[in-house]
């Protein structure tokens, strides 16, 4: 394990490596589990805020479940996480040419938000749970990122540095650069 600050993280971050690969996937990530996309309590009013420059490039089963439900609901252990559209995907969720992609991601590349999406949408699939004055970072492995899994070892990017973005904007740039430390010390 590293520890960084005061994060614990899997070694299978350094190790394992992962390069999402939609085309073959076709964003399944975000149609199958058991509940939304985890939020951070601090993203719930974020969503709030942006749900009307959002809304527009959702579908109209998403429109309609964020209405019924709100921009967020919560999971059997009270933590919020997005709203579902028949308990199924993501309610904002967007299908194109097949593959399921964020409306919420859209708003921003479009430049009608500042508010990229959820960071743990961001991030996956490491998994980030809070144990109160610590937070375990683990690599999520399901058959769904099978063909991420197979593209990582083409490329030889390991699943930190593909990462490498969400990471610093959750954690910061100097935490960051000390997970790099430790994995080169690791492999020295």
């Amino acid at each position: 394990m590293l520890i960084v600050e005061n994060c614990i993280i899997s070694e299978n971050i350094a190790d394992r490596c992962f390069c999402c690969d939609l085309s073959q996937c076709k964003g399944q990530c975000c149609v199958e589990g058991d509940a939304g996309a985890p939020l951070d309590e601090d993203e719930v009013p974020v969503l709030q805020g942006i749900y009307d420059k959002v809304a527009p490039y959702m579908t109209e089963a998403g429109r309609k479940a964020v209405e019924a439900q709100g921009v967020a609901t919560y999971d059997n252990a009270g933590e919020p996480c997005t709203p579902l559209v028949d308990n199924r995907e993501c309610a904002y969720v967007v299908w194109e040419d097949g593959k399921a992609l964020c409306a919420i991601e859209k708003a921003f590349r479009y430049g009608k938000t500042d508010y990229m999406k959820p960071v743990s949408c961001h991030l996956y699939p490491i998994r980030v749970d809070n144990y109160g004055e610590f937070i375990s970072l683990n690599y999520h492995e399901w058959d769904v990122c099978r063909s991420a899994v197979c593209k990582g070892r083409e490329t030889g990017v390991p699943l930190y540095k593909y990462l490498k973005e969400p990471l610093i904007r959750r954690f910061g740039q100097q935490w960051y650069d000390e997970l790099c430390e430790q994995v080169h010390e690791r492999s020295s």
